[in-house]
């Protein structure tokens, strides 16, 4: 009966580890930050194995966490199995290079910014939302691509067989072209739909009808109240960014009047400015 044995073909979840430096003056605790990220973790499917976290004066340029704890880091991810590790602030693209050397293939390093972008990308399901995802997806990626182009451009100095090619560079300009005229375009495409949505606005408006909107943090229920209210059936489940894409739906108050109820994008407490700026509209 060996033979029939079924195979479980249920995703196997990453095993991650949150990195958290506190520094500065911080609007939230480090405490209430770290716990925030954990619950965008497991909202992208990410198993929380352990936190690592430090005080320091100011980041450290080159790696964001000190030398001491860089080696607690690798220690970690040696001994725990760690698939990914995550900070919980935003990286430069050379910190995240010489993080993924120090620590080695396979295991990622990614950053708060990178695991937003992950789940907004599974949540959007319009087509605005989608391209505002693209945007902001290529908006990170575009200057970290020469750290993905590392290892060929290595090549190149090491001297030797193959080293007389230029692929590296070549393809990374290549790269960078094709993202910039893919940045154009979804801009261009955005800007379309902005003029359709004010026109729709202004439709709205000359009817008289008054509008309200449902906001506040993440996952505190706007899209479970606008279902009750409404009879909708708009997506509600207990994950952060479960809403992307705002909806919404006509309400008719007991005076007999109707208003127009959107559900809209939660808050975060830490969401980087250029990630706001994708998806102001």
């Amino acid at each position: 009966m060996s033979r029939f044995k079924p195979f479980d073909t249920e995703p196997v979840p990453e095993r991650a580890l949150l990195v958290g430096v506190e520094y500065g003056r911080r609007e939230w605790s480090l405490e209430d930050s770290m716990a925030e990220l954990a619950r965008l973790a497991e909202t992208d499917g990410a198993e929380v194995v352990a936190t690592l976290t430090q005080r320091l004066d100011t980041p450290v340029s080159k790696t964001f966490i000190g030398k001491g704890k860089a080696e607690e880091l690798v220690s970690f991810v040696r001994n725990l199995n760690i698939d990914v590790v995550i900070f919980d602030d935003e990286l430069s693209p050379s910190q995240q290079s010489n993080l993924e050397k120090i620590v080695g293939s396979p295991t990622k390093i990614i950053d708060r910014t990178a695991l937003i972008l992950d789940i907004f990308g599974t949540h959007a399901k319009t087509r605005e939302g989608r391209l505002q995802v693209q945007l902001a997806q290529l908006q990170y990626v575009l200057p970290r691509l020469r750290g993905m182009w590392s290892h060929l451009v290595g090549e190149q100095t090491r001297g030797g067989i193959g080293s007389r090619f230029g692929q590296g560079e070549s393809q990374l300009e290549i790269d960078r072209r094709l993202i910039r005229d893919k940045i154009s375009m979804l801009q261009h495409e955005l800007r379309d739909l902005e003029k359709r949505r004010e026109v729709q606005s202004k439709l709205r408006w000359d009817s008289g009808i008054f509008s309200v909107s449902l906001a506040g943090y993440t996952n505190a229920g706007k899209s479970t109240l606008l279902n009750q209210l409404t009879n909708a059936s708009v997506y509600a489940k207990d994950e952060l960014f479960a809403t992307l894409d705002p909806t919404t739906r006509k309400l008719k108050l007991g005076s007999g009047q109707e208003i127009l109820v959107t559900d809209t994008v939660g808050f975060i407490r830490k969401l980087p400015h250029h990630l706001i700026e994708a998806f102001k509209s």
